[in-house]
């Protein structure tokens, strides 16, 4: 084929494949194993399949027992009618990767190759750190094409926050100088968080002034340092349980009522800008059947769960303009569901540290 296709040609048509083809593709020969593997190609691929990409979802779930410590929670991402599963906490997913945790530690995990990456031991621990709670973030920098995990931790009775953060160019750990205000306080703890404008952003409460505010705190990825982001200014005192997400390209807030009646999506049209604040919908989450927003797929519609009985959900995606909702096909007896969306990549393809999928989950249910 090299001899009548110009190099260029031959990775131009090899970009455009999915997953699965050049994985086999890398039998070929060894020069199309090295461009496969290669970071450029990787990342070209990646920046390729974006536009024209299936919207993949991957759902959390959790199985209940009668011994709370033997509760584990699963995930699926549905494909091509075929699921994978770990047991981990889902932290976030960016472009490419998919950031689990379970208790300190840390994995990246890819489902389009099967192969995830375990993260060496944070520095900031329980052992050294006791009494403390940790908030998690995880995104991508596009100033220099890296993924990072950021970890803040904040001790009960001092109110001090620590930052350390990993990241994927180095395969380290690093405590980082940013500081954050004493008062602050999350309100989306264990809720992925959304990474917009190589920053990850979190929902707070704090006081600035001698006055009570809310306001989206974001740490900029590439500088390393954190930003506030007043809350809308109409947004009712009512809405104490916020978590922050991307509706539509855009940072976007899911604003729950005190007594959870309702959920307010508000969305900045213009980021950084705290005028820009529209709130695009509100939805009814009472009405005798119970619902909880999860978040918000590609077309648009919204992801919901469902309670049909006591102990028994499912899962929904709501049309805003229809109102209609089509059932996804996942029921658990607990409401422990979450969901974000995927897309196939080759992203730490050539990666050396990588273990197997399989092995990863055989490891964990030997403990």
């Amino acid at each position: 084929m090299s001899e009548y296709v110009p190099d260029e040609v031959v990775v131009d048509i090899l970009q455009r494949l999915p997953v699965k083809s050049l994985i086999r593709f890398r039998c070929v020969s060894k020069s199309w194993n090295s461009l496969i593997t290669s970071p450029a190609f990787v990342h070209s691929h990646l920046n390729q399949s974006i536009p024209n990409n299936n919207n993949l979802l991957i759902v959390r779930h959790c199985s209940s027992s009668a011994n709370r410590a033997l509760d584990k929670e699963h995930y699926k991402l549905f494909y091509d009618n075929e699921a994978f599963e770990e047991c981990a906490e889902l932290i976030s997913q960016q472009r490419a990767l998919i950031c689990l945790s379970e208790q300190e530690r840390y994995v990246l995990w890819n489902p389009s190759i099967r192969k995830c990456w375990n993260l060496p031991k944070p520095c900031i621990t329980a052992r050294k750190h006791s009494g403390s709670t940790c908030h998690e973030a995880f995104g991508f920098d596009p100033r220099t094409n890296n993924y990072k995990v950021v970890r803040i931790v904040i001790h009960h009775s001092t109110k001090d926050a620590l930052v350390e953060v990993y990241s994927v160019s180095t395969c380290s750990w690093r405590l980082c100088s940013a500081s954050l205000t004493p008062s602050t306080n999350f309100t989306d703890w264990r809720k992925p968080k959304a990474c917009l404008k190589g920053s990850v952003h979190f929902a707070a409460l704090g006081q600035r002034n001698g006055t009570g505010i809310g306001f989206v705190l974001s740490f900029d990825l590439h500088d390393e340092v954190f930003h506030e982001m007043i809350f809308p200014h109409n947004m009712t005192r009512s809405h104490t349980d916020i978590v922050t997400c991307v509706f539509s390209g855009s940072l976007a807030l899911l604003c729950y009522d005190e007594k959870r009646f309702s959920c307010s999506i508000w969305v900045m049209k213009e980021y950084g800008v705290v005028d820009s604040w529209v709130k695009q919908f509100t939805i009814d989450i009472a009405g005798g059947i119970e619902k909880n927003v999860l978040g918000f797929r590609k077309n648009g519609h919204i992801i919901l769960e469902i309670r049909k009985e006591v102990y028994y959900w499912e899962l929904f995606s709501y049309d805003p303009e229809s109102q209609q909702a089509t059932k996804l096909e996942m029921q658990k007896n607990m409401h422990t569901f979450c969901v974000d969306t995927y897309r196939e990549n080759l992203v730490l393809l050539n990666q050396a540290n990588l273990v197997s999928r399989r092995r990863v989950t055989k490891k964990r249910k030997n403990r």
